[in-house]
């Protein structure tokens, strides 16, 4: 008999699993095409960079899925924004831009104190959130239709908009890693807000992948496989295979390893080194698990921009 086996047995009552999945078993979800995995690059934070990653991508040839920006939607002019949305659309790839203005943005200095920090991205106050939903509605009318959510009130706050009409149906929500979720419980409640893509914290390790998986239900679960000096530099290559294995439908997120750190700007530089990495990634899911799918462009449930 396992220790705090009456708490075990409590929490399966309520869907979750009893514990990390030590034993490590293969998710039979799938993305709706049937594919395994999907390849992100996040912080692509300048339409020069995604010209340079889709373009390289292109001459590696690997497949980008999704592309997120993470500087913040309102910080770029409409014209590059219409421009991330072209060179996306022509491309055949998801765009998803973040919702803002987030708390290091604001006039408050909590966020930048050292336990403030914990504060995250979250928003201060009625208004900031109120600016936040500006910022989807102007992203829309640009012709974004996927956002990046930092902050669990404003999930639920945009879901309950777009199921009564006050949003447009035609978009998706995707949490950020840096809300701090990072059990199956916070990622099953992140669900019921009405998330469509979950990214929990960046340095979880496989058997809490499986776990969460089996609280996450159909939703795809997106984990980093390499990230930044910045929060904590760790490239987990040789890891994707199997984090792929226990965790489909999932986005495997590449390429930040290639920079300083999150929300930074980049250019055409950071681009062609993030198509490299990513190139690495699909090169070991490939070696180790072939009969694995990856989703095509121009998929038909991917949210790409409208022109």
């Amino acid at each position: 008999m396992a220790i705090f086996q009456a708490t075990r047995d409590a929490v399966a009552k309520l869907g979750l699993p009893k514990g990390d999945a030590f034993d490590l078993p293969s998710s039979d979800k799938r993305f709706p095409d049937g594919a395994h995995f999907r390849i992100e690059c996040p912080t692509v934070n300048s339409s020069e960079t995604v010209k340079a990653l889709l373009d390289t991508s292109v001459e590696n040839g690997i497949t980008i899925n999704r592309i997120t920006e993470t500087y913040g939607m309102f910080r770029h002019t409409a014209k590059e924004i219409k421009e991330y949305c072209k060179l996306c659309r022509d491309y055949g790839c998801e765009l998803l831009l973040s919702t803002g203005p987030r708390a290091t943005y604001d006039t408050g200095a909590t966020v930048l104190s050292p336990q403030g920090v914990r504060v995250g991205y979250r928003l201060r106050g009625m208004e900031q959130l109120l600016r936040a939903i500006e910022d989807i509605k102007r992203g829309y009318e640009l012709g974004v239709r996927g956002f990046l959510i930092y902050d669990e009130g404003m999930l639920w706050v945009v879901n309950e908009m777009r199921k009564n009409g006050d949003l447009p149906k035609d978009i998706i929500f995707k949490c950020s890693a840096h809300l701090g979720h990072c059990n199956p419980a916070s990622v099953k409640l992140l669900g019921q807000l009405g998330a469509e893509s979950i990214n929990p914290i960046r340095d979880l390790q496989i058997p809490m992948h499986a776990a969460i998986r089996q609280a996450a239900g159909d939703i795809p679960l997106d984990v980093h496989t390499d990230n930044p000096p910045g929060s904590g530099g760790f490239i987990r290559a040789y890891e994707a295979p199997e984090i792929v294995r226990v965790a489909a439908p999932v986005h495997c997120k590449t390429g930040n390893s290639v920079i300083g750190g999150h929300g930074e700007m980049t250019g055409a530089a950071e681009g062609k080194k993030m198509a490299a990495q990513a190139t690495i990634i699909v090169e070991m899911i490939n070696r180790y698990y072939p009969e694995f799918k990856q989703s095509e462009k121009n998929t038909p449930d991917l949210h790409i921009p409208v022109v």
